[in-house]
């Protein structure tokens, strides 16, 4: 697999309000003790922001596994824009993902909404230039 060097800018960190809130049973809730949404809400609200989201283990400059390191390198091969949440840092999160998915494993790729899959149908996609012709359908 051929990988580019793309500017830092290229990737984008989900910062969401709900990190400072508390966090208890799927359910986010804020200082002032009120619920305010679910871990699939949360899903959701970013899947439909970003156009181009990765979950995976780390960030984009320090990637904490192999497969979150292919797809990044995939992605920034292609030279779109792409934001990432680091699930590590969210065990919550990182579980709603693999009930919200029932996909198991980690990163996971999603494409417009929808999941395109992990590091092996990210990283076949990349070799065989379906990655990329996906990704130019992104506005």
């Amino acid at each position: 697999m051929s990988c580019s060097i793309v500017p830092r800018s290229i990737a984008k960190e989900v910062s969401d309000a709900a990190r400072r809130r508390l966090r208890y049973n799927n359910i986010l809730i804020n200082n002032s003790g009120q619920n305010t949404v679910t871990i699939n809400e949360r899903i959701e609200q970013q899947l439909n922001e970003f156009s181009i989201l990765l979950y995976m283990k780390g960030t984009p400059d320090f990637p904490q596994c192999g497969f979150s390191a292919q797809v990044v390198n995939a992605l920034k091969a292609c030279r779109k824009r792409f934001a990432y949440v680091n699930i590590l840092e969210e065990p919550e999160l990182r579980q709603g993902l693999k009930d919200y998915s029932e996909w198991p494993t980690f990163p996971q790729l999603y494409v417009n909404g929808e999941l395109v899959g992990g590091s092996d149908i990210a990283t076949q996609m990349h070799e065989s230039g379906e990655l990329q012709k996906l990704l130019e359908e992104v506005g």
